[in-house]
């Protein structure tokens, strides 16, 4: 069990000892006070994840004390330790925001679930702000990486449209990171500390989508046993961000139309519409213009939809970015498995700069994590990579390698001309070849008696 510093309060030295006594043998940290100004001086020199404090103490109260601590520290959980007849005290600490109260005399059994509670929720709260604040570091824009041009301009783009409330929609092949994108303006924006919601659009079975967007009520369908939260009523007051909004069908696209224009929903089965505030990010590998000329998607929701456009760049788009980007995958896989790679051979980046990526970005982390597990040596060979992309190097290799052939043949037939003075006869048979052969090549190479 983890050891936890606890701050107990009482004027009373035989509750100070028995509470201190139960705490010590169930492995907490226990620092005591007799007053509210004492506890307030350990308050200030030591972290608590917990204070036990008596409501009555001489001169300042423990309600006194309870305000302190939450006007510095509101998260650190206070329990209140109150006489029978001042219940009504308790109360009251509990709407100060104490965590909950126990009476005189002390159980240790309900005094050990009560801390038990209380600390839990303290560290899953932590847990949270600390998830909260790595998830917004993950995904700042700043954090996305490219330093070619279109990269740039994304950056721009992201800079400018986070802090308002507009509709984004993010058009991109698949795997060139519209999701990682729509986070950075999420974690970016104003909204940052309320929830992102994620909706597949292309994973959600069509059946169920409906229910998955709006909720349900009980009893409304088959099956339908409890009320159901939809997903965009789990991003009010946050980001809802709909991945593959082309793979919607159409009878669900003019219900999600009227959520977007009116910001409500009516769960199924409901009878009144529930306001919601909500941001709206959209996301298409496909060309939605083409898809509303086919009828296949509504023109006013995609117009809806569309108040700004983030066009992200496939990956042969930006191949200035391919070293960055796989030296960043490399780097973080040293760090995720403790095993140090120091980078490419000149032939693999070689090979990365000449592949077309038609999975992208995640084609090539991908690429990089498999050389890297198979990888023993401190750098990545060519024989790392799959065949796709070595068969890159090999084709080079040859080009390469009868470019070097030709321009020998050339040369050898340039010197067997001038010993001979340029007798092709001669030269032929020097050269090992007929006249007619001779003659052939020396078209071929565009040497001529010059």
């Amino acid at each position: 069990m983890q050891e936890h510093n606890v701050l107990v309060v009482d004027d009373e030295k035989n509750i100070l000892k028995v509470v201190s006594l139960t705490l010590r043998k169930n492995n907490y940290h226990v620092d005591t006070a007799s007053s509210t100004e004492e506890a307030i001086e350990n308050f200030n020199n030591n972290s608590y994840s917990l204070i036990i404090t008596d409501i009555k103490l001489p001169g300042k109260t423990g309600i006194d004390l309870l305000e302190y601590v939450k006007s510095k520290e509101p998260d650190v959980p206070v329990i209140m330790i109150t006489a029978f007849g001042t219940i009504a005290n308790a109360i009251n600490a509990m709407k100060k925001g104490a965590f909950n109260y126990l009476t005189k005399p002390i159980n240790p059994d309900e005094l050990l679930t009560v801390m038990k509670e209380a600390i839990e929720k303290y560290e899953l709260r932590n847990e949270n702000i600390s998830l909260k604040s790595e998830l917004k570091q993950k995904y700042m824009f700043s954090n996305i990486i490219g330093k070619s041009a279109p990269m740039q301009e994304i950056f721009n783009t992201i800079r400018m449209v986070s802090k308002t409330h507009a509709n984004i929609l993010i058009v991109g092949e698949s795997g060139t990171g519209k999701e990682l994108v729509a986070r950075a303006i999420h974690y970016d924006s104003n909204r940052a500390e309320k929830p992102f919601v994620t909706i597949d659009c292309a994973a959600i079975p069509s059946e169920i989508m409906e229910s998955e967007l709006f909720g349900h009520e009980k009893g409304s369908f088959t099956g339908a046993h409890e009320r159901k939260t939809g997903l965009l009523e789990l991003a009010h007051s946050g980001t809802v961000f709909l991945d593959e909004i082309g793979e919607l069908e159409i009878n669900l696209q003019k219900k999600l139309l009227r959520f977007v224009q009116e910001r409500e929903i009516l769960r199924v089965g409901g009878s009144s519409r529930i306001s919601l505030n909500v941001r709206v990010i959209a996301a298409t590998n496909r060309n939605l213009e083409e898809e509303v000329k086919g009828k296949r998607f509504r023109e006013d929701l995609f117009y809806r939809l569309n108040v700004v456009t983030v066009k992200i760049p496939s990956l042969r788009e930006r191949i200035d970015d391919i070293p960055l980007l796989a030296n960043h995958f490399l780097e973080q896989l040293n760090k995720i498995e403790g095993k140090l790679i120091t980078g490419f051979e000149d032939n693999v980046i070689d090979a990365f700069f000449r592949y077309d990526w038609p999975g992208n970005v995640r084609e090539l982390e991908n690429v990089v994590e498999r050389a890297y597990v198979l990888c023993p040596n401190v750098t990545i060979s060519i024989k790392y990579l799959p065949s796709r992309l070595s068969n890159l190097a090999h084709e080079k290799r040859e080009i390469f390698d009868q470019m070097n052939l030709l321009d020998t043949e050339k040369r050898l037939i340039i010197k067997a001309l001038n010993q001979t003075g340029w007798n092709q006869s001669k030269a032929a048979v020097i050269l090992g070849i007929s006249r007619k052969q001779l003659m052939t090549k020396m078209k071929n190479h565009e040497i001529t008696d010059g």
